[in-house]
This record gives C-alpha cells, sequence and structure tokens, in this order.
C-alpha cells in the first residue's frame, strides 16, 4: 500500500517492565506487533507505523528515544503501555525526545472473554491502569503530547492516529524549511511583520531575503527551449484564451510567465527552498508580477506569501504537506468583499493573481488582465473558481510573546452567479456559526488579511500543528459565541504570557 509520506515513519513504542516473566512478555510482544500492523494497514494513516521492541527499562526508553530523534524519517512516536510500565523508568526518555509524541490508549481486544477471564488474562492486559500511571508522569512533568483512546480497528481512532501523523509531517516541514524573500514586505502593512528569530524558534523555518534582480536575472537566463516545453504543458493543461497562445498579440506574455515559472523553480532549488514571498512594490528588474508562476509552484506543494508575507507562506507550506494525499487542496487566501444579504451572508476571497489551482477539479483558464498597481507590464494567472466543501481559513499572526493561530471552519459554496468581469481565481464561502458570530471573533482576534483556505487538512491538523509549535489556537467553528470567545482570548492571553516565564 503506497503512503503519502513515501519513506517516513512513525515508530510504535509498548511498554511493560521484567516483572511478568518471558511468557507474558513475549504475548505483549505479539499482541503490540499486532496493534502497530493494524495501524500500518489502515489507509486513514498516511507514514509507515514501525513496530519497535517493548520498552523495558530506563535505558532502553531513552536510547530509544534519542534513536528517534535522530533518525529523519522519523515523524513522531506512539507509546502504548501494554502492561503496568513504571513510569519512573520513562523519566529520562520522555525528557530526550524531540519528536512529536501520540499516546494509543487501546489495548489488544476489542471485547472481554467474561466467561474465561483468569487473572493470566488480567496480568497481561492492564492498559487500562498502565497508561493511566504513564500518563500520570507524563503530566507531572509537562510533556506535549496527543492523547487517542480506542481500540485500533475502529475507524474514529485511526482517523486521528492519521490527522495526528499529518500535523507532525508539517512540523517536520517547517523544521527543515527554507523559506527565500524575493524583496522586502509591504510598506506599512503591519500584519505582513514578524519575529523571524523566534519563527525559527517556534517552527524551524530559517526566513532570508534575496534581491528581487537575483529572480530577474535567474528568468533573463532561461533556455526558449525550456519555455517551449512549459507552454506547450500550459495548453495542454488549462484553457489559454486565444490572444496568449501561438500567434496571438500577447503570446509573449505567457513566454515570459514560463520564464518566471522555470527560474523560480531553478533558484529555489539551489537554494534548498520550499516556501517563497514577492512583493508588487518590488519587482525590480521584474516584467510582471510572477502570477502563473506562483500558482503552479503552490499547486506543486510550495509555500507562498504575497507582499512578502512570509508567515502565510509558512502556513501554506505546513497545511500543503498536512493534506497530502487528500482530496482537496491549499492556497494564499484573502477576505476581499461580503455578499451582507441577512441571514445569508457568505465571503468572496481571491488575491490579486495568486490563488492556488489545487483548490479546484475544473480545468482553469490562463488570461491576462491590467494589474492596476506595481507599474509593471500585464502578468498572466490562472482563472477558476474553488470547489464547493468544507474548508478551514487559518491566519498566522506574531503577537509579541507567542505566534497566534485562528481558524474559522467554513462551507465552500459556488458563486451565487457567474463573475465574468473579476479576472482572478476565487473562492465563495460561509463561515461557521454564522457571518456576524464569525467576522467579529476574527476581528477581535487580529486574526490577518492573508490566510490559507485548506480544503484538505481540516482543523483537527491545525490543532495539533499548534500544540506540537506551541503556539495558540483560536477555533471559530459550529460551537462558538461571540461572548466566550472573548473570554477565550482573555484566558489565553493570561496563560501564555505566563507560560514564557520570567
Amino acid at each position: 500500500m503506497s503512503k503519502p509520506y513515501t519513506d517516513r515513519e512513525v515508530w510504535f513504542f509498548t511498554g511493560s517492565q521484567d516483572l511478568y516473566g518471558e511468557d507474558t512478555l513475549r504475548q505483549v510482544a505479539e499482541q503490540s506487533q499486532g496493534v502497530a500492523r493494524t495501524l500500518d494497514l489502515s489507509d486513514d494513516i498516511p507514514a509507515r507505523v514501525v513496530w519497535k521492541p517493548v520498552l523495558k527499562d530506563s535505558d532502553a526508553i531513552r536510547r530509544a528515544m534519542l534513536d528517534a530523534n535522530s533518525d529523519d524519517r522519523v515523524l513522531g512516536v506512539i507509546t502504548w503501555m501494554h502492561t503496568f510500565s513504571p513510569a519512573k523508568m520513562w523519566i529520562a526518555g520522555l525528557s530526550a525526545l524531540d519528536k512529536p509524541l501520540l499516546h494509543l490508549h487501546t489495548q489488544a481486544n476489542v471485547d472481554l472473554p467474561w466467561a474465561e477471564i483468569d487473572f493470566d488474562f488480567m496480568n497481561l492486559n492492564q492498559a487500562a491502569h498502565g497508561d493511566r500511571e504513564y500518563a500520570y508522569l507524563a503530566s507531572r512533568m509537562g510533556v506535549a503530547r496527543t492523547t487517542v483512546a480506542g481500540h485500533a480497528t475502529n475507524p474514529a481512532v485511526t482517523r486521528r492516529v492519521g490527522t495526528w501523523v499529518r500535523a507532525a509531517a508539517g512540523l517536520a516541514a517547517t523544521r527543515s524549511l527554507r523559506l527565500a524573500r524575493f524583496g522586502d514586505n509591504m510598506r506599512n502593512v503591519a500584519v505582513t511583520e514578524g519575529d523571524k528569530t523566534e519563527a525559527e524558534v517556534r517552527f524551524g523555518v530559517s526566513v532570508n531575503t534575496w534581491g528581487v534582480n537575483d529572480l530577474a536575472a535567474a528568468v533573463a537566463q532561461v533556455a526558449d527551449g525550456d519555455v517551449d516545453l512549459l507552454v506547450k504543458e500550459y495548453e495542454d493543461l488549462y484553457d489559454v484564451v486565444p490572444e496568449l497562445r501561438a500567434g496571438g498579440e500577447r503570446h509573449e506574455s505567457l513566454r515570459y510567465a514560463a520564464r518566471q515559472e522555470v527560474a523560480l523553480h531553478h533558484l529555489l532549488g539551489d537554494l534548498g527552498a520550499r516556501a517563497f514571498t514577492t512583493n508588487f512594490e518590488d519587482l525590480g528588474e521584474l516584467r510582471q508580477l510572477p502570477g502563473l508562476a506562483v500558482q503552479r509552484l503552490m499547486s506543486q506543494g510550495y509555500g507562498f506569501g504575497a507582499e512578502g508575507d512570509w508567515k502565510t507562506a509558512v502556513l501554506v507550506r505546513a497545511a500543503k504537506v498536512m493534506g497530502a494525499g487528500l482530496p482537496g487542496g491549499a492556497s494564499l487566501m484573502e477576505d476581499y468583499t461580503y455578499d451582507l444579504t441577512p441571514g445569508d451572508e457568505v465571503i468572496l476571497g481571491a488575491h490579486m493573481l495568486e490563488i492556488c489551482p489545487s483548490l479546484t477539479t475544473s480545468r482553469p483558464r490562463v488570461e491576462i488582465h491590467p494589474l492596476g498597481i506595481g507599474g509593471k507590464e500585464d502578468p498572466v494567472r490562472m482563472v477558476f473558481d474553488a470547489d464547493p466543501g468544507v474548508g478551514v481559513v487559518v491566519s498566522l499572526t506574531d503577537m509579541r510573546e507567542r505566534f497566534r493561530l485562528t481558524a474559522n471552519v467554513v462551507d465552500v459554496v459556488a458563486p451565487r452567479e457567474a463573475l465574468p468581469h473579476l479576472p482572478v481565481a476565487r473562492a465563495v464561502w460561509k463561515p461557521r456559526p454564522d457571518f456576524p458570530t464569525s467576522a467579529e471573533a476574527w476581528l477581535t482576534a487580529g486574526g490577518a488579511h492573508h490566510t490559507v483556505l485548506s480544503t484538505a487538512a481540516g482543523v483537527e491538523a491545525f490543532e495539533i500543528f499548534a500544540e506540537l509549535t506551541r503556539s495558540e489556537l483560536l477555533v471559530i467553528d459550529d460551537a462558538t459565541t461571540a461572548r466566550g470567545f472573548r473570554d477565550q482570548i482573555r484566558w489565553n492571553q493570561a496563560y501564555h504570557r505566563l507560560a514564557q516565564g520570567f
């Protein structure tokens, strides 16, 4: 079975002790292998689940955790106390662990064999209190973890474990992420600012700037043959308007967009960067703001932020990785304007050019239109409507002593009418629980106007991602009330300031 995270693993650790004798420990090993195998075979879990030998003492536990830390294939570890595993032996290992941790509270059997239960059975199947001993110690130590309870054959359990794996993959992606800013961020805009050093501490991302003319120079060096191949690909995949096709009066603009894509791909590859930003105020020798190129690179998994918004680029990259292999997609997004029909309000989201086509299963049109800002040539872009479905809109903001993720569960809907004069890709959504509550909560939270719209990874993945990165998370969903949300912000502010220490 192919897993979306090829060559990535989750290690499965089982806790016990030497007290029970070889026969019991043999059964512990056999049954824990069965649990690990069940998880590994589940389509819900996007990485391999690899069983490791039963852990019975402090030295072995510490060495197992250090081995997980040092293996780049490992996204995280799952622990389960099949029998009673005295938790003090886990102190050194949990102190050393630097990978995401999931505590699976399960047991080998689904049903109890009531008529056959003897004390040998009870001696073997002790997770009901073995896991409580372990969880007490983890809580006392303040070990961050996700806890999932239930049998490994239960789809609700495998879905939750799979979501944790996706969040762990998102963390692994940001921990190794290099982000290239081509130019600075948009002048006088507050939300595109942020503490790059703290971002590297929290998320692992390295954020650095290259001159936009470095990109312009790379564009100038692209071979005509590479442009020819990419233009043909555009014409095969998309409905390219006649004026941009070969022989059309604007064909050179399409070729220049292709040059930008080739150059960005090569330059980002040379830099080892999987996320980037541009800024229409800082284009140097570039003839047009990259539009089609950015859309295409996002569809290949790159993170992107407009106007130099590197935090959104980080979030797009994380969302891309967390949603790998799932229906739907993820893209830079921006709340643009509203339909305020009472009781049936919707939000029209878009951006100047850069919306990822992973949000649609339709065949996009490739068009060219004036931009109106930036003072450059008319840019080429894909135009389409995002597919209907459930999604989540998420922003990442710097709140001085912490980063804040604000997430709103939404229902993406079809536009109510055709949009023949709107020359950009777009999405229309109804925010939950309703427009007034959603908008007032978002504004109260100081959520950014640059966001990620994900129709693949859901809000649960972002919840775990926030925990793994020690970031604040505010969720707006069906259960949100204005009063409760305001109180949550107040409580969170006190908590996060105290949690930073003195």
